[in-house]
């Protein structure tokens, strides 16, 4: 019963996004250190958001549910949504002693299981934009949103330290570029043209300012917390992790401080009331 419910459940998931489910799924309770490496960024994010005490918030692609958390501060009765369903877990788990409870479930960001209007704000932290169809993805998110409800969205930047490091990434995996990169949604004009027409849009610029001792400790919490790079590692043969390894640490080696590692990496924010 339980791996008929598990698969009942994996079938909301989209089919172009099950193997991303999978891929993100691997980082588990680990995930969190990843999101604890830019959560000032999501603290900039949740208090955009402004969320108040008893509204109806929906985090898209919630993780392990940090942002949730920041917002449920706030008293905001919080809906989070993911497509891996480990991170759900962990998300369940790190906020079980929240008040009010927050809610999470499997859910895809381009069929969105809501009624027209359903949310009073709706933020996603670095999440929607990895969404494939970013159209649907844009569309589901203004329509569980009430007009003049709120939309906060952090995405990384177009260029700088993002595109850089996925960069290194992508020249080791050989997977073939997505039809648009989600780093389109870290330009505003992209951004006007996926929700221009249903929101009144402003946006702002962020850094996210993350400290580590050494490259090691950035290995470690990349090859275990996040997903796609924790298969990427466990899949290369000795020589190509090597190769991969070396590149990996010399571009965090380039924010060496005296104190360690100071990571530098910009953001957008887009800041939106729904017409």
């Amino acid at each position: 019963m339980k791996d008929a419910a598990a698969s009942s459940a994996q079938a909301d998931i989209l089919p172009h996004h099950q193997v991303a489910a999978g891929l993100w799924s691997l980082g588990g309770e680990n995930y969190d250190e990843i999101s604890f490496g830019v959560s000032d960024a999501l603290a900039h994010v949740a208090q955009r958001l402004v969320p108040k005490a008893d509204e109806q918030i929906l985090d898209v692609a919630t993780g392990t549910g940090w942002s949730a958390r920041n917002v449920a501060r706030a008293g905001a009765r919080v809906t989070g949504v993911d497509i891996a369903a480990d991170l759900l877990t962990a998300a369940r788990e790190l906020s079980a002693h929240v008040r009010p409870p927050i809610a999470f479930q499997l859910a895809d960001a381009e069929s969105l299981p809501f009624p027209d209007g359903r949310f009073d704000g709706v933020i996603s932290t670095f999440g929607v934009m990895f969404a494939q169809n970013h159209q649907m993805a844009a569309a589901e998110l203004a329509r569980v949103c009430r007009k003049g409800g709120r939309l906060v969205l952090a995405t990384w930047a177009r260029e700088g330290a993002a595109p850089k490091f996925f960069g290194v990434v992508g020249k080791h995996s050989g997977a073939p570029p997505p039809p648009v990169s989600p780093l389109a949604w870290g330009d505003p004009e992209h951004v006007k043209s996926l929700l221009g027409n249903d929101f009144d849009l402003m946006f702002e610029d962020g850094i996210n300012n993350a400290y580590y001792p050494d490259t090691q400790t950035v290995w470690d919490a990349f090859t275990t917390g996040f997903g796609p790079i924790r298969r990427l590692a466990q899949s290369l043969d000795p020589p190509r992790l090597e190769a991969f390894r070396r590149d990996f640490d010399a571009f965090h080696a380039t924010y060496a401080t005296e104190a360690g590692l100071h990571l530098k990496r910009e953001y957008l924010v887009t800041i939106g009331r729904r017409r």
